[in-house]
């Protein structure tokens, strides 16, 4: 096993978190194949799990990943969770594995080998290529009571026939013995639950940068060298924590969502697929794809060319917040440049003015450490961000003045301002982010239209801030 096998590995089971568990308990904690996981007869859905419900979304997003991946040396489908326990059954001891997260992932696996099973034509082909598929005894040892996951099963088992029309040798093999999920299992129930709501409370303790870097981690493996690796997860682990954090949480996620008119209030692991996109070497037959991969492969070929050993000159790729993720060491670099551009950023402007005023005055006005303010300040943060991230500090002035109205408008006109307030209102017309999105020009941003408000507004300790709004005229 080379380096970068052990970084893959680490980067799939480094969000395995066992704080809380206690000290004489150590998980076992393997990487296996889906035939191993299938053909697992010990594996048992114990009565307390909840009820399947995998939608046909997440099914149909499992079979895209398997025929898009199918190429891969191995891909990672996720973490499963189990509690072992011995039971004596006819005389003797039996383990049995049960599972305490991951039990939609593998019931969905086990329709997949079901329908590969059940698909003739597939069936034949495999015989021909002498190629043979696992048995399923476990599917007679699991029963369903719940009519819900009765129903969600049948449904998802259909789809899944349907898409096995698209299924060849090639891809059934890679699903065998390719596709791969960390099982980690625990001996005591108790320590297996500790572990598993250290995992998942508040849907944030897995790290969702964690496993993104995961992600995108694999996606290198095709399109760079040992070195390279290295060198990306080495930059990545030097990043602060709580940069990092800032930088996806506060920002990046936001600026997306609230670009693409979606809510953007808390990043947890189920939003990581906006931070995914399109892989280099993948040649799907989108024609938008193309202009990414040009510019991709143009950076790499200037970069590498001979004559950058004697300019020394540098290209660096174009990033955009809103633009598509390129997989991999683009998305790397991307996450790089904005952590640092986001920590050394500071909003100024050259000449005295009212664009001036207004960057001194959200500093220290006398509200200013309330926790509502600080939704309003990221709020203006995220828009003036967005705004120079496309059009520099053309008309930057103007552009400070129209952000503060719209932002800080929220402030004076609510006695109370939450981050449900804030999502809210970004939301609303105008809807800045989007017509800083779709503006060609500075011009197309700079002309929209904001509110006027009375003097009787609600909120305390912002008279600076109403100042400014009257000096403006838009407090009449």
């Amino acid at each position: 096993m080379n380096k970068t096998d052990d970084m893959l590995i680490d980067a799939d089971i480094e969000v395995v978190k066992t704080e809380g568990l206690s000290e004489h308990v150590k998980p076992s904690i393997k990487i296996i194949s889906i035939k191993d996981l299938v053909t697992d007869d010990s594996l048992a859905i114990p009565e307390y799990q909840r009820p399947y419900k995998w939608s046909l979304k997440n099914v149909n997003d499992l079979l895209d990943d398997i025929q898009l991946f199918k190429n891969k040396p191995a891909y990672r489908l996720g973490t499963i969770v189990f509690h072992q326990e011995e039971l004596i059954e006819n005389g003797g001891t039996v383990k049995k594995n049960n599972i305490v997260d991951g039990q939609q992932r593998t019931i969905t696996l086990l329709l997949i080998a079901l329908a590969i099973q059940n698909d003739e034509r597939l069936m034949e082909e495999l015989k021909k290529e002498n190629v043979s598929i696992p048995e399923l005894k476990l599917l007679n040892q699991l029963k369903f009571k719940s009519d819900i996951s009765k129903n969600n099963i049948r449904e998802n088992y259909l789809e899944i026939r349907r898409r096995t029309n698209d299924f060849n040798v090639e891809i059934v093999s890679f699903f065998y013995h390719k596709c791969e999920v960390v099982q980690i299992i625990l001996n005591d129930v108790s320590e297996a639950f500790q572990f598993f709501d250290s995992q998942n409370a508040r849907g944030v303790d897995l790290n969702p940068h964690d496993l993104l870097k995961a992600f995108h981690l694999r996606e290198m493996i095709d399109h760079s060298n040992e070195i390279e690796r290295i060198s990306t997860v080495e930059s990545w682990e030097g990043m602060e924590l709580k940069e990092l954090k800032n930088t996806f949480s506060n920002y990046l996620f936001r600026i997306r969502n609230w670009s693409n008119g979606y809510s953007a209030r808390h990043f947890t692991k189920n939003d990581i697929a906006i931070f995914k996109g399109i892989s280099p070497g993948i040649k799907e037959p989108y024609p938008f794809t193309d202009m990414y991969r040009i510019n991709h492969y143009y950076v790499e070929a200037y970069n590498q060319d001979f004559n950058r050993k004697i300019d020394r000159h540098k290209l660096s790729y174009p990033f955009q917040l809103d633009q598509v993720v390129i997989n991999g060491k683009r998305f790397f670099e991307m996450i790089s440049h904005y952590v640092k551009t986001i920590k050394e950023i500071e909003f100024s402007v050259e000449k005295e003015g009212i664009a001036k005023r207004i960057l001194e005055t959200i500093k220290d006005y006398d509200g200013v450490h309330r926790t509502g303010d600080k939704y309003v300040r990221g709020l203006f943060d995220c828009a003036l961000i967005y705004y120079m991230d496309k059009f520099g500090k053309v008309e930057i002035e103007r552009a400070i003045e129209r952000i503060f109205i719209w932002a800080y408008t929220i402030r004076l006109t609510q006695h109370s301002v939450q981050l449900a307030t804030v999502d809210n209102y970004a939301l609303q017309n105008p809807q800045v982010f989007k017509v800083i999105k779709n503006a060609l020009k500075p011009s197309e941003f700079l002309n929209i239209k904001l509110k006027v408000l009375n003097k009787d507004t609600p909120s305390t300790k912002t008279d600076d801030i109403k100042k400014l709004f009257k000096e403006l005229k838009y407090i009449l």
